[in-house]
C-alpha cells in the first residue's frame, strides 16, 4: 500500500510531498517524489489518558466540582457507574471508541474503573475495532493482573505501596494522578516512581526538579482541568522538563478528539504546533511502549490521511499548524490502522 500526499515526516513532522510506503502493516519507505494528491498525511493519534467507562453520563454533573464529579468512592460518575449494567457501559464504550478510530485515534492509554471486570467490559467494547487500548485497571491487583499495568487514582485517595510494587514485579506500567487541585499529592506519588504522572497542574519548585532529575513523563488533559475549575497545567514549562503527552480524560466531561485537545493545548496553553504534534502522537506511544506515533522506516503504520481540499483546510501554508490548530474531523480522509 501507498498512501500519497503532503507526508508529515519523522519526529520533526517535516513536510515533504511524497509517499509513505506500506508493508505487512508497517512503515518500509517515506519517498520524496511529485505527486497530485492534496492529502496531508500524518501519524494517527495516541490519546495518553482516558477514562471511557462513563460514556454513560456524558456531559452530566453540571457545575459539580472535581471531587464531587470524580472523586472515589461516591463522586457522581461512580454512583453512575455502580448503577449502570455491564451491557450499557460496554455499549457506551464501544460507541466513544468508534468515534476516536474514526477521528484519527490508533491507541489509548485507558484508566479502566471497575477491577477485573471493568477491564473485561472494555475488552468486549474493543472486539472488532482497529483502536489498540492499552488497559490500566484500577482498584485491585489483581485488576493490574487482567489488565496492561495499574492506573491509580491518587496518592491522597489511598496508599498504593502495594499496587507499585505488584505492577513493577509484573513489568507493567503504572500511572497516577497527581497535582491536580494542588501540590498535595505530587511528593507522595513521585515517592512511588510512577512510569508517568497524570495533570501535573499544580507543581512546585521541587516537584519539576524531581520531574526531571528522574525523567518521569507528565500526561496532561488541559481541556478537563479547565472544566473541572482546577486551572490549567504548565505545558511549556512541564514540557523544558520532560516528556509530555496528551489525553482527553473523561468522556464524561469532553468528547475524546484529539483535534479538539491539540488546538487547546496550542492556544491556550501557548505550546508550538510541533510540540503539540508529538504530544498527541509518539510522546503518548513511547510512554506506554508501542511502535507508533511517526512516519518513518520500521513503524507501525498508524496514519491519519486528511483531506486537504476540504473547504477547512484548502490553501493551508503550514501543515503542521494546521493539522493541530485548524482540523477536525470533518477533514478526515480515511484513517489507516
Amino acid at each position: 500500500m501507498e498512501v500519497e500526499g503532503t507526508v508529515l515526516r519523522g519526529r520533526a513532522f517535516e513536510p515533504i510531498e511524497g509517499r509513505v510506503v506500506v508493508e505487512d502493516g508497517k512503515i518500509v519507505a517515506v519517498e520524496e517524489t511529485t505527486t497530485d494528491a492534496d492529502a496531508i498525511v500524518c501519524p494517527a493519534f495516541v490519546n495518553a489518558h482516558t477514562h471511557i467507562g462513563d460514556s454513560i453520563a456524558k456531559e452530566a454533573g453540571r457545575d459539580l466540582s472535581l471531587d464531587e464529579l470524580v472523586a472515589p468512592p461516591d463522586g457522581l460518575k461512580h454512583r453512575l457507574l455502580r448503577d449502570a449494567s455491564t451491557a450499557e457501559k460496554v455499549a457506551a464504550m464501544r460507541r466513544s471508541l468508534r468515534f476516536m478510530e474514526r477521528s484519527g485515534t490508533a491507541a489509548t492509554v485507558e484508566f479502566r474503573e471497575g477491577g477485573v471486570e471493568g477491564v473485561e467490559a472494555i475488552r468486549e467494547a474493543l472486539q472488532g475495532l482497529d483502536i489498540e487500548a492499552t488497559v490500566l485497571g484500577r482498584e485491585t491487583t489483581a485488576a493490574m493482573e487482567a489488565g496492561d499495568g495499574f492506573g491509580a487514582s491518587g496518592a491522597r485517595d489511598a496508599d498504593f505501596t502495594a499496587e507499585r510494587a505488584a505492577t513493577r514485579e509484573a513489568g507493567k506500567p503504572f500511572g497516577i494522578h497527581a497535582g491536580e487541585r494542588d501540590a498535595e499529592d505530587l511528593t507522595p506519588a513521585l515517592d512511588l516512581d510512577p512510569t508517568f504522572l497524570v495533570h501535573v497542574v499544580h507543581p512546585e519548585p521541587a516537584h519539576l526538579e524531581r520531574i526531571e532529575r528522574g525523567g518521569v513523563p507528565v500526561v496532561v488533559c488541559p481541556r478537563s482541568n479547565l472544566v473541572t475549575g482546577v486551572g490549567v497545567p504548565p505545558m511549556a514549562e512541564l514540557l523544558d522538563r520532560t516528556t509530555v503527552a496528551l489525553g482527553t480524560d473523561n468522556v464524561m466531561l469532553n468528547s475524546p478528539s484529539m483535534f479538539r485537545e491539540m488546538e487547546f493545548a496550542a492556544k491556550v496553553g501557548g505550546v508550538g504546533a510541533v510540540d503539540v504534534l508529538r504530544m498527541a502522537t509518539v510522546n503518548g506511544a513511547e510512554l506506554v511502549g508501542l511502535n507508533c506515533g511517526l512516519i518513518e522506516p520500521g513503524r507501525a503504520a498508524k496514519l491519519l490521511v486528511l483531506d486537504g481540499d476540504s473547504d477547512n483546510l484548502a490553501g493551508v501554508r503550514d501543515p503542521v499548524r494546521a493539522v493541530v490548530r485548524r482540523a477536525g474531523v470533518d477533514d478526515v480522509d480515511r484513517v489507516v490502522l
